[in-house]
């Protein structure tokens, strides 16, 4: 079904980004703007220090909401810190496998604890997907 298992065949080389200081507005914006679920967070050295999720802003927005507060705050407050990435040649069924045993949508690339890709969901179905109609 894959013409190979190493990630690096598959995997967004550019992956949306925010950094930790920015704006939770700002970085809602991204998201909502690149229509995807959530993004890479990185510090100024492009070092990945987080993920940022939809439902990272949805629980920030409802707590400002609910705390009567006019800013909802920086990325740094509300993204996941702990997070699992993957290397640049990992096999991607294995990857793909611990994403659904995680309930993971997402999984950056690093190398040397550099933000270098991700590998999403949907992108593993527009592979699949493409494949197939080739058949």
């Amino acid at each position: 079904m894959l013409r190979s298992v190493d990630l690096s065949d598959y995997m967004q080389t550019n992956p949306i980004k925010v950094h930790a200081d920015d704006s939770l507005f700002d970085a809602m914006d991204v998201i909502t703007r690149n229509h995807i679920s959530g993004a890479c967070v990185i510090d100024d050295n492009d070092n990945l220090v987080g993920v940022l999720s939809e439902t990272d802003c949805l629980r920030a927005v409802v707590s400002a909401t609910y705390n009567n507060a006019a800013d909802v705050g920086k990325v740094r407050d509300f993204m996941t810190a702990e997070v699992q990435s993957c290397q640049l040649h990992d096999n991607i069924v294995d990857v793909a496998m611990d994403m659904i045993a995680k309930g993971h949508r997402r999984r950056p690339v690093v190398e040397h604890g550099k933000l270098i890709g991700q590998l999403t969901c949907r992108q593993i179905l527009r592979v699949v997907s493409a494949f197939n109609s080739r058949s």
